[in-house]
């Protein structure tokens, strides 16, 4: 993780009033302590499964909070009207080819070891340009 604490302070603290929650209702809606979020705020250190829970309280999509300490956004989500239970996250499409092709390179390397970098990195423009032409990407 970068350490960007300062800019994931404002950013929660700013989404949390923008919610209209205080911090110990926020910190209710997560299981957490008040005082664990108020280290989040004062941009002090929390363990990992904090974020996870700070997340969910702000509507923000699982790795937003990872996001904004290496210098990204968050990544908000919004009810599903058909499934209450279940939200849905608008992934930035930046973040989506990374992720596609992270995954191309990974699953490459592990079918076919004897793979070049050069053709792993065809193959990932390949797919990429496939994903494209069909508006997935």
């Amino acid at each position: 993780m970068g350490n960007d604490l300062g800019r994931l302070a404002t950013l929660v603290k700013e989404r949390r009033l923008e919610l209209g929650l205080g911090v110990e209702p926020a910190a209710k809606l997560t299981g957490m302590s008040k005082d664990t979020w108020k280290k989040v705020e004062a941009a002090q250190t929390v363990r990992a499964t904090s974020y996870t829970n700070i997340e969910r309280a702000l509507q923000w999509a699982p790795g937003s909070c990872r996001r904004i300490l290496a210098g990204g956004d968050p990544v908000a989500t919004e009810a599903l009207s058909s499934a209450p239970s279940k939200s849905l996250a608008l992934i930035p499409r930046d973040e989506l080819e990374r992720q596609v092709g992270d995954a191309i390179n990974r699953a490459a390397l592990g079918v076919k070891s004897d793979l070049t970098a050069e053709q792993i990195l065809e193959l990932n423009e390949r797919v990429l340009d496939e994903l494209r032409k069909r508006g997935v990407l």
